[in-house]
């Protein structure tokens, strides 16, 4: 079986990483079941995760690292961040009109 993707790695992380599937597809089942039953650590492990792979320290079961990190890490970065970015704000902006409604 060939390398495992960094792009596929990271967005299973971002999107999927609290029900552990990112793990799964790293070939790490038993981790995969423990990051899903406990929903990602409560998100802590998911979001630790995330950061492991965007660090490029990331390895499938084999103990090899993921192909097309060196290409694909900068846009992996800024996607990332932009994309919490906009959490924060959809969020903080939800907040704000829930306190307006009260």
């Amino acid at each position: 079986m060939g390398r495992k993707s960094f792009v596929v790695t990271w967005l299973l992380s971002y999107f999927l990483g609290v029900l552990g599937i990112d793990r799964f597809y790293l070939g790490k089942v038993g981790t995969g079941v423990l990051k899903l039953i406990t929903v990602g650590g409560l998100g802590i492990w998911a979001l630790i995760d995330l950061v492991i792979v965007l660090v490029g320290a990331a390895r499938d079961s084999q103990g090899r690292p993921l192909e097309g990190y060196e290409d694909r890490k900068v846009v992996a970065w800024v996607i990332t961040i932009v994309l919490m970015l906009i959490g924060v704000g959809v969020g903080s902006c939800s907040g704000v009109a829930v306190l307006n409604l009260q």
